[in-house]
């Protein structure tokens, strides 16, 4: 059985964070991995960020990512000030856990079944890169936020071309 939006093999567990250089050292000592690297979420004209249903071309975070074991990965992400599903996140509850995403094939069909089972499109955009995308959706009734993750095939026109 897929559920409701076509898998049930998570992607990625997402943590809203402070300081992501001091979180970033402290997952790498408890997992003993090495420190993954920092990088800046991305230009607002690759990623194109839709917060709300309005462009929120300011939104942006750090961004660091721990490879767990194969097909998951710890995502950590320092907000900046700009209003974001991030942003709200930190003001409103803190730091922790955000989001479950999901890789997802067809996620415009995806975020149509999960809107018809209840729940609501708060941001989405395109990765950093240009080479995907993201949506999260708010699912008050599973307690975080489901973040669906589609990731472009080489040569699918849909990639951006990041600067």
């Amino acid at each position: 059985m897929a559920g409701v939006v076509g898998t049930h093999l998570v992607a990625q567990v997402g943590f809203i964070v402070k300081d992501i250089e001091e979180t970033k050292r402290k997952w790498a000592e408890f997992l003993g991995v090495d420190v993954p690297e920092t990088q800046p979420c991305g230009d607002y004209e690759v990623m194109q960020t839709v917060f709300e249903g309005k462009p929120a071309p300011k939104a942006n975070s750090l961004l660091a990512f721990i490879d767990v074991n194969p097909g998951l990965q710890i995502e950590l992400i320092q907000p900046n000030e700009e209003p974001s599903t991030w942003r709200n996140f930190l003001n409103e509850h803190g730091e922790g856990m955000h989001h479950l995403a999901f890789q997802v094939k067809d996620s415009a069909a995806q975020v149509a079944n999960a809107e018809a089972a209840g729940l609501r499109l708060v941001q989405h955009g395109t990765y950093g890169d240009g080479n995907g995308e993201y949506n999260y959706l708010d699912a008050p009734d599973l307690k975080c936020i489901i973040e669906l993750l589609e990731s472009y095939a080489p040569g699918d026109s849909r990639r951006r071309e990041a600067k």
